[in-house]
């Protein structure tokens, strides 16, 4: 019998202050299908719900709600959210949708087992769409990086710079020494 639960990161929901906008914004940009849509299901709570998906095994990766206060909250409880893109190229197409779509110049930064795309959605919550890279460095770690090089030379330059670090290893050691460690942490 395991003492730990073997949780996954399944979903999240996100109140907005305007719902169509951040439809458009996750379907066009992002690429997700809205896969439900509808009021809470309790008519004394006044929210609009919109499902998200990129994977048609799960129903819903993320909801949208209406509700967000009107007024800027000076702390934003949400850092920012991630998501996987399969590659260098998936990665540059959502970059190129996003400048399209009027967000500012994402950011493109190297953490040395990742490669990140940071940018705003139209209602300034921060964005991180990544891909993995085959290394491993200690993180926190960051790297900003030109995103016009091409997919070979950002391969070359991260590849150098991962393998200066005293903490270097390749990302399937490190996913190796993480199954041991949670095995014995279990």
């Amino acid at each position: 019998m395991t003492t730990k639960p073997k949780l996954k990161l399944t979903h999240f929901a996100l109140f907005t202050r305007d719902i169509e906008r951040m439809e458009d914004f996750y379907t066009k940009v992002m690429g997700f299908t809205v896969t439900d849509r509808g009021p809470f299901p309790n008519p004394e709570v006044k929210v609009n719900m919109v499902f998200m998906s990129s994977d048609p095994k799960e129903h819903h990766e993320f909801v949208l709600l209406t509700g967000h206060p009107e007024k800027d909250l000076e702390f934003k409880p949400n850092h920012h959210m991630s998501f996987l893109a399969e590659n260098l190229d998936e990665l540059r197409m959502v970059y190129d949708r996003a400048i399209e779509d009027g967000m500012e110049q994402p950011r493109f930064i190297s953490h040395g087992n990742a490669w990140s795309l940071y940018f705003k959605d139209p209602e300034d919550n921060t964005i991180e769409t990544y891909v993995h890279t085959p290394w491993h460095v200690p993180q926190p770690h960051g790297n900003q990086m030109d995103f016009s090089l091409s997919n070979d030379e950002i391969m070359r330059e991260t590849e150098k710079y991962c393998r200066a670090d005293p903490g270097f290893m390749t990302a399937e050691n490190r996913e190796a020494a993480m199954a041991e460690l949670m095995a014995a942490d279990s």
